[in-house]
């Protein structure tokens, strides 16, 4: 079983680390050149708990007429094959909670740890993590909210594809 049957939305974290705040900074600087390439504004990146930036990714669907190529998904791909060991000792930046697929991805990968900058402009699969043993931390941040919510206004026919949606 993948999914719970409730959905689970994270509440913001009362007090972020210094060190949550400067590395979900990797994933916001993606989202913002994706957006520059006409593309959906959401970034990753994964960092290990000592603080090496393993990879970064972006959201190129447009960019690369993908299907599958979601922040998070396109971070793991920049990355290339690594041993398992390594992704256990990461944790996984991103602009948006996460959706369905892209928490399979860390689940599949062992990733035990997602830091997102917001959940209000999409809920993703935050209860998947959850029920998977992944500790989620919702930072909240404004500047993400209003990245999402820009695009959102400029591109709903791109937004909407993006998440599965017919348009409305």
């Amino acid at each position: 079983m993948l999914a719970p049957k409730e959905v689970v939305k994270t509440p913001p974290t009362s007090s972020p680390s210094v060190f949550d705040l400067q590395n979900i900074r990797h994933a916001i600087f993606q989202a913002e050149q994706g957006l520059k390439e006409q593309g959906v504004p959401i970034g990753a990146a994964l960092v290990r708990n000592d603080g090496v930036v393993i990879g970064v990714g972006r959201n190129r669907r447009v960019q690369q007429k993908s299907a599958t190529r979601h922040g998070e998904t396109d971070c793991l791909e920049c990355i290339g094959r690594l041993p398992a060991s390594v992704y256990k000792d990461c944790t996984m930046y991103t602009t948006l909670s996460p959706c369905t697929m892209c928490s399979g991805a860390m689940i599949l990968f062992g990733i035990k740890r997602c830091v997102m900058g917001e959940n209000e402009t999409f809920l993703g699969g935050e209860g998947i993590l959850q029920s998977h043993g992944v500790e989620v931390v919702n930072l909240n941040l404004d500047s993400c909210k209003k990245l999402m919510n820009e695009f959102i206004e400029r591109y709903p026919d791109v937004w909407n594809e993006d998440i599965g949606e017919e348009d409305k």
